[in-house]
């Protein structure tokens, strides 16, 4: 395996025990990433545990895990902390690309037992927006996105994303139709 993957049922152990650890500290989160899509039925996922905060929980969230062990980094970006569960690394992010996490992601998230665990699952539409507002012009990689979209495509309300037209882009820039072609998600 490459240097920056790691096996899929050491993402899962290791989500497992950072669920419950801020859980217990009453610390909300969402599940985000590839994990909140294979959490749908999308593919695996071999890179790390993505953890979604509000602005004002995150250092809390990055204190729980310290205490409880893990290694954390404050990386200079400014928008996410890092912790290390071993090799496993979980980014507790709080402002991907300049937008802060807010009431409202959380709002569309739903609850699902993810490897038995319950926990709340960031929406499917605020996963792609996320992604690939992420992207920048010289690392665009597009395949990812797209591997990891068509799977959950139907499940997707591709008009309630973050605006009607980001969603519109995002849709369009992943599967190639019109939102109006795709099934609606279930509400």
């Amino acid at each position: 395996m490459p240097g920056d993957e790691t096996p899929f049922d050491e993402l899962l152990e290791t989500l497992k025990k950072v669920a419950g650890l801020l859980r217990d500290a009453e610390v909300p989160f969402l599940l985000g990433g590839g994990l909140a899509v294979w959490a749908r039925g999308g593919p695996e996922t071999v890179h790390d545990i993505d953890l979604m905060l509000l602005p004002g929980d995150a250092e809390r969230a990055r204190e729980v895990l310290a205490k409880a062990g893990l290694r954390t980094e404050e990386p200079p970006e400014g928008w996410l902390y890092k912790a290390y569960d071993g090799e496993v690394m979980i980014d507790l992010i709080f402002g991907p690309s300049g937008q802060p996490i807010e009431d409202a992601v959380f709002g569309r998230a739903e609850e699902l037992n993810v490897n038995a665990v319950p926990m709340r699952v960031m929406a499917l539409e605020d996963v792609f927006v996320t992604k690939l507002t992420a992207m920048r012009e010289h690392e665009l990689d597009y395949e990812s996105v797209v591997q990891m979209a068509r799977p959950v495509r139907e499940q997707v309300d591709w008009p309630r994303g973050r605006s009607g037209f980001a969603a519109a882009a995002v849709q369009t820039r992943l599967v190639g139709d019109s939102p109006s072609d795709l099934p609606k998600a279930a509400a």
